[in-house]
């Protein structure tokens, strides 16, 4: 069983969550993964204005999944993928939770067929 969570990691999986609800914000991280963007870059192929992509970026930053570092007058992005740790290990947790279920009911399932094996109905008409 899974220890329980502080509610400090019950937040910062919800920041997580909601971040990635967003198909923008899953684009802009997947442009991410290739390299630091500047915020021109990742707004570009979303005909967004600046502020509009901003907003995003604010989203994803307070996630932690998006550092920004202002470079004079430029704002580079870069990924921070260890940020979906916590995610991650929620959804393998359950992912392994349910399989196991699963096994269980085809291992019932598979018995009780074993010990009732399904009757052929009579043709004599």
């Amino acid at each position: 069983m899974k220890p329980p969570r502080t509610p400090q990691e019950e937040k910062q999986l919800d920041l997580i969550f909601a971040a990635l609800a967003d198909r923008t914000r899953r684009a802009i991280l997947s442009a991410l993964c290739s390299g630091t963007r500047t915020v021109s870059e990742l707004a570009e192929p979303h005909q967004m204005s600046l502020p509009a992509i901003s907003k995003h970026l604010k989203i994803l930053e307070r996630a932690g999944l998006v550092h920004k570092e202002k470079e004079g007058r430029i704002f580079r992005c870069d990924l921070r993928p260890e940020a979906l740790t916590p995610a991650g290990d929620m959804i393998t947790f359950y992912q392994k939770f349910w399989e196991s279920r699963f096994d269980a009911l085809a291992d019932y399932l598979a018995k009780t067929q074993e010990e009732n094996p399904p009757s052929m109905p009579d043709n004599d008409s």
